[in-house]
């Protein structure tokens, strides 16, 4: 990484711990570190998902490799650094859950990963470099229709409320005038909770740092074909015990999973230090219903990246490449909504560095996959892959959550336990 120095002494003074099966956040030294060091595992995928399985793996003790085709970087970045990453209670605005169990699961690894970014927060508030780019802010929801009109809503809100872990919340129609909303925009009823937003270019920089520290090898290079079929040669290449793969999209190929597909997103970025219009310092999102978004899927995505940038979204658009620039039309219709929405941000002055962002959501028909190989290998044995992707728009939302069912699921493949569907 270019500008960061890397050495194996000064790695933050945190570490992962099962507890009551829950991943969680502790300071001080692991007492776990280097238990299982004989036993390696290769994890296939540099995002925010597979980075964050690396780190709970090496906190359990394990040796790591990780392989990926490309890392984070502010010249090509990566599907993770272009994310909206403002931590949602499932479902989220950008994806309809369409599996029941998935949305349960997906319940509880949200808040694993709440309490650890807020933990991580409150433990290095500072501006260190490198800096993990977690902020704790407002993050308000409107609507067109009272929320009790909207059934799916209605339920996710009372679950908000009653949700202890969830700091802030209030329910209070009257944000819409408290953050100059334009009053034309038809938005009638509104909540806020605390949310971690995270600036993804300096989190998944200061990820890969972190793990690195704590003794992560890295290799470039893009591995095809299905993994089962490989498994024992690339175990052994790799002198590896257990395989987890986290390739997002590349669980189509990987996996053999033919229900995996692309919903393209972008961002536009644009200067928020209070110049050309009022610095927002809060997210702002309207969660149209399903039925009534338009043509690209288009929701109201106003979120402060960090001090300077604000990230204006955003599209969910199925199998569509990445070929959007500034004056694409639906780039325009996405702006157009959130300047209606917010008066003054038409003035909004585009980042120069990265005016526009697009990447590919790894979706799947069955939401997010946490689960071991369940096709036996050709000899009949019980494969040792593990499997997390399809998190589609959630991915640090989910992340820490679904790294401590990993764990759980490595621990039953060394016991010997045959996989369950």
């Amino acid at each position: 990484m270019p500008g960061v120095t890397i050495s194996s002494g000064s790695s933050p003074n945190v570490y992962l711990s099962k507890v009551a099966n829950e991943l969680v956040l502790k300071e001080g030294k692991n007492p776990n570190r280097f238990q299982n060091a004989h036993k390696r595992v290769l994890v296939i995928g540099g995002g925010v998902t597979g980075m964050t399985n690396a780190w709970a793996l090496l906190d359990a003790g394990y040796s790591v490799t990780i392989i990926s085709e490309k890392w984070a970087s502010l010249d090509d970045r990566i599907t993770s650094q272009i994310a909206g990453a403002l931590w949602e209670y499932p479902p989220a605005v950008c994806g309809k859950h369409t599996d029941v169990i998935s949305l349960q699961r997906s319940k509880v690894w949200c808040m694993t990963s709440y309490r650890v970014f807020e933990k991580l927060q409150k433990l290095f508030p500072a501006q260190e470099l490198p800096h993990h780019g977690i902020r704790m802010r407002m993050a308000n929801f409107f609507f067109d229709h009272p929320i009790e009109e909207l059934p799916e809503e209605y339920s996710k809100m009372v679950e908000i409320a009653q949700e202890s872990g969830i700091r802030g919340f209030k329910r209070d129609p009257t944000l819409v005038q408290q953050h100059a909303v334009n009053q034309k925009a038809g938005v009638v009823d509104s909540y806020q909770h605390l949310s971690p937003a995270i600036d993804t270019d300096a989190y998944m920089t200061w990820l890969r740092y972190t793990i690195a520290c704590k003794g992560a090898e890295f290799v470039t290079e893009r591995i095809s074909g299905d993994l089962l079929s490989q498994e024992d040669e690339l175990l052994q290449k790799y002198d590896a015990h257990a395989i987890v793969h986290s390739t997002g999209l590349g669980g189509a190929e990987l996996a053999s999973d033919k229900s995996v597909y692309p919903l393209r997103g972008a961002l536009i970025r644009v200067i928020n230090d209070g110049t050309k219009f009022p610095k927002v310092n809060e997210a702002l999102v309207v969660a149209h219903d399903y039925a009534k978004r338009d043509e690209d899927g288009g929701i109201v995505f106003i979120v402060p990246r960090n001090d300077r940038t604000l990230i204006l979204g955003g599209l969910a658009q199925p199998n569509l490449p990445l070929d959007l620039t500034l004056d694409s039309p639906e780039i325009k219709r996405m702006r157009d909504r959130c300047n209606r929405f917010v008066p003054g941000l038409e003035n909004a002055e585009y980042d120069p560095d990265a005016p526009l962002v697009q990447g590919q959501r790894p979706f799947r028909g069955s939401n997010v996959r946490v689960q071991r190989e369940l096709r036996p290998k050709a000899d009949g044995s019980m494969s040792r892959i593990i499997h997390s992707y399809g998190q589609g728009g959630a991915g640090f939302t989910l992340s820490f959550g679904c790294a401590g069912d990993v764990l759980g699921y490595l621990e039953e493949l060394e016991a010997g336990i045959a996989p369950t569907n």
